[in-house]
């Protein structure tokens, strides 16, 4: 039995993780589910709370559309050190649920998605958003950033 792709685009983060789920083909994908999930303010030595609360709320994304590949974007370059630390705290919980469920996982720099949904590594969040409107025939570009990058990569990975 062949087993049909299901692809999760994650945009890692600590109070905004954007995800999307698609399946299909390049030239006729289809979006099950897509947004951010939301966690609360805590302040930092509460961070396990936060990585818990992403966790849970990935877990149940995993279990209800059962996505066969993940792309996720790598770190590449953050101004605030911290805030590079607490990125890839997330990530790390985000990369160990989508090995836990044996799903194919391709990590790409945010260059390597602007590259392959806009044909320019340089192009805006703007730009992404417009295009993955495109791809996605959707009537408005999505909102926010976050989700419209989670949507690129899902649509890179079909």
């Amino acid at each position: 039995m062949n087993q049909q792709k299901i692809v999760i685009g994650i945009d890692p983060g600590t109070a905004t993780v954007g995800y999307a789920i698609s399946r299909g083909s390049k030239k006729n994908p289809e979006i099950l589910d897509y947004g951010v999930l939301h966690t609360e303010p805590l302040p930092r030595e509460q961070m396990p709370y936060r990585l818990k609360e992403i966790g849970q709320d990935l877990e149940i994304l995993l279990k209800k559309y059962k996505p066969t590949h993940a792309i996720i974007e790598d770190l590449f370059f953050f101004k605030n050190q911290s805030t590079a630390i607490s990125v890839a705290q997330s990530r790390g919980v985000l990369l160990y649920l989508l090995a836990k469920h044996n799903i194919s996982i391709l990590s790409l720099t945010p260059l390597e998605i602007k590259q392959g949904i806009c044909g320019y590594g340089r192009a805006t969040k703007k730009q992404v958003q417009i295009m993955v409107q495109k791809v996605f025939q959707l009537p408005n570009p999505p909102m926010p950033d976050d989700a419209a990058d989670a949507l690129a990569m899902s649509w890179l990975g079909l």
